[in-house]
C-alpha cells in the first residue's frame, strides 16, 4: 500500500522539486446535498484543538473537513500537497524548505502564509505540552520564513519522513495571532465550514465558498457528523436511513447490512491494530518475565477468528504491519503456550498472577469481548485476569493512560519512524505502555539512528532489529490487526480506491465522497 520509499520521496523533493498536489478522484462527481454520518470517538470534552484529539469523530471533524494540514496521504498511500504545494531537501535530508499555497484564506478571511505555519507548529512546543505532534515538532530546531509563502524547516537530525510526518492530524494549520480563537470556533481553512458544534454529540458544517481546491473535492453542500459510540445504535442509525454511512460495523450483525440492498460494505486492509498496552512502570508490568507471560496468554488466531471474524490477520506484538515498507514478515510468530505463560511466571518468582484488565467497546469494536477471550486462555497459564467493563463515554481520558492495563487501537502510521516516535519513544505523550530507554536502550538507539539513515538496506535491518526487540520485551500485547470495516447508503458515492490509514477514507470521507 505504501510503495512508494522514503529515500525515492527525498529523491524526488532535491530533483524535481514539485510533487502532486491532489491526489483526488479522477472521476467527475456529483455536487450539492447533505452528507450525514454516524461516527464512534466521539467525547464531551472534544474541541476543535487538534493537539488533544485521538478517535475518529475530531479527526474527521477537523483535519478531514474544517481544517488543513501540508501534506495529505492520498487514498492510494502516496504523499501529496495540501497547503504545501512542493517542497525540497538539503542532500542530509536536514534542512526542508515547503513552498506554501498562495491565494488561500481562513474561513474568517485571514489568508494563509507563513506566519501561520510557524505558528501551528509552534503550539506542539513546551516543556508541558501534551501534544501527541511535540515529537515530530521539537527535534525542528529553527523555523524560518522565507517569504510569506515559503518556510525552511531545521531539524536536529536528518529525517527523510518529515513531509509524511507533516500529515499528522495533529499537525493543523490554524491562524496566526488567532489561534485561540480558531479553536473556539473551528475556523481552517478546510473544505467545511462550522454551522455548529456540540462535543461529544454532534458537528454540522456547510460547504466554504470559493475553496482552493475547487471543484476537484468536498462535493457535498452540507455535512451533519453524529456521535454515536454505542455499536448498536449505530447500526440502527444506519439502517433506518437516519444516516448515510457509519465506521466501524457490529460484524455480529455484518449479515443484515449485506443484505440490505440500500447498503453496501466498505473493506479496507492497513495497519490499524487493536492492543493491549501495560504500563510498565507499574508493578507488576515492569517485570519483563510477566509482559512475556501475558505475551504468550493470548490466543491471538482466536481472537481473529472470533472478534474480527476473519476481517483482519494476526499480530506479532509489534505495530508495524504489513502496509509498511520495512515490515518483518519473516519474524517468527508468537503463539499461545500455556507452559511458556507459566515458565515466566516461575522467572518472576510467581506461581500464580492476578491482574485487572480494563475494557470497553470504545477501545474497539468487541473489545470487552476479547478481553474475555484473553481471560480464559492466560488463565491455563496461571494468569486469572478480572476484566473491568468500563463505560465508553470518557474512556479516552479516565482509562487509557490511567490504568495500568486495558484495551486500546492505533490507526497505524504510514511510516515506520512516525509509528514508533508517535507511541514508542521514550518520554513522549502517547507512549501507551511508558516503556522507555530503561526497558531497552538499544530500541531508543536504534529508532533515533534510523531515523537519520538514508540506505534503504540499512534502513531495513534496524526497523527488523526494533519489531523483534518489541515483539520480545515491548509493554504492548498486539494480537491483530484489524481491516476498517465501515458501511455506506448507496445514495452517497464514493471512489474505487478508500484509503486505509485511518478509518473512513483516511477520515476524508466529506472530501472524497459525494452524492450519487
Amino acid at each position: 500500500m505504501y510503495g512508494i520509499s522514503r529515500r525515492g520521496l527525498l529523491q524526488s523533493g532535491v530533483a524535481a522539486g514539485v510533487l502532486a498536489a491532489t491526489g483526488l478522484p479522477l472521476r467527475a462527481q456529483t455536487r450539492g446535498g447533505k452528507f450525514t454520518t454516524g461516527l464512534s470517538g466521539a467525547n464531551t470534552s472534544d474541541s476543535w484543538d487538534a493537539r488533544t484529539h485521538s478517535d475518529l469523530f475530531m479527526i474527521a471533524s477537523s483535519q478531514g473537513a474544517v481544517f488543513d494540514s501540508l501534506t495529505e496521504v492520498a487514498a492510494d498511500g502516496s504523499l501529496v500537497g495540501e497547503l504545501a504545494e512542493s517542497w525540497e531537501a538539503s542532500s542530509d535530508a536536514k534542512i526542508w524548505t515547503f513552498n506554501l499555497r498562495q491565494g488561500v484564506t481562513f474561513h474568517n478571511g485571514k489568508s494563509f502564509g507563513a506566519d501561520d505555519v510557524i505558528e501551528s507548529l509552534q503550539m506542539h512546543l513546551g516543556e508541558d505540552s501534551k501534544s501527541a505532534a511535540k515529537p515530530i515538532v521539537e527535534n525542528i530546531v529553527e523555523m524560518t520564513k522565507i517569504t510569506d509563502h515559503q518556510v525552511q524547516l531545521t531539524l536536529s537530525a536528518g529525517n527523510a519522513d518529515l513531509p509524511y510526518l507533516m500529515s499528522d492530524y495533529h499537525i493543523l494549520m490554524y491562524p496566526a495571532g488567532q489561534i485561540d480563537e480558531a479553536i473556539a470556533q473551528g475556523i481552517g481553512t478546510g473544505l467545511y465550514q462550522v454551522t455548529s458544534f456540540d462535543p461529544g454529540v454532534r458537528m454540522t458544517a456547510s460547504r466554504y465558498a470559493d475553496h482552493y481546491k475547487g471543484d476537484s473535492a468536498g462535493f457535498f453542500d452540507e455535512i451533519e457528523y453524529i456521535a454515536i459510540n454505542d455499536n448498536t445504535a449505530r447500526m440502527n442509525a444506519l439502517m433506518t436511513g437516519q444516516v448515510d454511512a457509519i465506521n466501524r460495523i457490529d460484524f455480529k450483525t455484518e449479515s443484515l447490512l449485506r443484505a440490505n440492498p440500500a447498503l453496501r460494505i466498505q473493506e479496507v486492509s492497513g495497519n490499524q491494530h487493536y492492543i493491549f498496552p501495560m504500563l510498565t512502570d507499574v508493578a507488576p508490568f515492569n517485570d519483563v518475565n510477566v509482559r512475556r507471560a501475558l505475551k504468550y496468554g493470548l490466543d491471538r488466531q482466536e481472537m481473529v477468528d472470533k472478534i474480527l471474524q476473519g476481517h483482519g490477520t494476526v499480530g506479532n506484538d509489534s505495530p508495524i504491519g504489513p502496509a509498511n515498507q520495512y515490515y518483518h514478515a519473516e519474524m517468527e510468530q508468537l503463539e499461545f503456550d500455556p507452559d511458556k505463560s507459566k515458565f515466566y511466571l516461575r522467572e518472576a518468582g510467581l506461581d500464580s498472577l492476578v491482574i485487572d484488565l480494563s475494557a470497553s467497546n470504545a477501545a474497539f469494536e468487541g473489545a470487552v469481548d476479547a478481553a474475555q477471550l484473553f481471560q480464559a486462555s492466560a488463565s491455563q497459564g496461571g494468569i486469572n485476569i478480572n476484566v473491568v467493563q468500563e463505560p465508553a463515554d470518557g474512556y479516552w481520558s479516565n482509562v487509557w493512560m490511567k490504568k495500568p492495563f486495558c484495551a486500546s487501537y492505533w490507526s497505524g502510521r504510514a511510516t515506520e519512524d512516525w509509528m514508533f516516535s508517535t507511541a514508542y519513544e521514550d518520554g513522549v505523550p502517547w507512549n501507551d505502555s511508558q516503556w522507555g530507554s530503561e526497558d531497552s536502550p538499544r530500541f531508543q538507539e536504534l529508532l533515533l539512528t534510523a531515523r537519520a539513515e538514508l540506505d534503504s538496506d540499512k534502513r531495513r535491518e534496524q526497523y527488523f532489529e526494533m519489531q523483534q526487540i518489541l515483539r520480545d520485551d515491548g509493554g504492548v500485547l498486539l494480537p491483530m490487526f484489524a481491516n476498517s470495516v465501515q458501511a455506506v447508503n448507496n445514495r452517497i458515492s464514493s471512489p474505487e480506491t478508500i484509503g486505509g490509514v485511518w478509518q473512513m477514507d483516511n477520515a476524508r470521507m466529506a472530501e472524497r465522497w459525494s452524492v450519487a
